[in-house]
């Protein structure tokens, strides 16, 4: 007799809602990744006291044109809807969409619960979808890593990474794709 093997279960992001309409995850920082609802650590000191120095840093190199969005979901299809950090998107407050589907920037700031998650899923995630400019603030090691040019790789969780990787450290500067003449000292970024 043959019996069936379990299955992970995949969410659509209908059922991830209607799921959360319940409470279920009241208190809990969560977001739905590939079918897959992750749950993640909570926001430190840290963490909220970096966020807003990027989001000060960043401000400048994105006057006119672009809506910075910090900790919003974005729409990356029916069964991924993460939400990023801080999140770069081209249009003006009532232009850009609630959930937009790409971005120009994203910006995951990363202590040690989070940073494998970051430069490995999230990576590939992103890259998956397109994302041409994607920035970590590793904590850990006190430096920006500026992921850029994705590429195929069926190795990487989600078939894809970034073939530039570049690590920056306080005394050097960076330029975001959509704002090349803008430059943000690296300082800026890091505690």
């Amino acid at each position: 007799m043959l019996t069936a093997q379990p299955q992970l279960k995949r969410w659509t992001k209908a059922e991830y809602y209607r799921v959360g309409e319940t409470g279920i995850f009241q208190g809990q920082h969560v977001e739905l990744v590939e079918g897959e609802i992750v749950q993640l650590p909570p926001k430190t000191e840290p963490h909220s006291q970096m966020l807003m120095l990027a989001n000060e840093a960043l401000r400048p190199a994105f006057l006119a044109g672009h809506v910075i969005r910090i900790h919003m979901p974005m729409n990356l299809g029916d069964a991924t809807e993460p939400e990023p950090d801080i999140l770069v998107v081209e249009g003006t407050p009532r232009t850009v969409r609630p959930h937009p589907r790409s971005a120009d920037l994203i910006v995951e700031i990363s202590e040690s619960s989070g940073l494998d998650y970051d430069r490995g899923r999230k990576a590939s995630l992103y890259a998956k979808h397109g994302i041409q400019d994607y920035w970590i603030i590793n904590l850990v090691d006190n430096q920006l890593e500026v992921h850029r040019k994705p590429i195929a790789d069926a190795e990487e969780p989600f078939g894809f990474r970034y073939e530039q990787v570049m690590l920056l450290r306080p005394g050097s500067f960076v330029r975001p794709l959509a704002a090349a003449r803008s430059k943000i000292a690296v300082a800026e970024l890091l505690p």
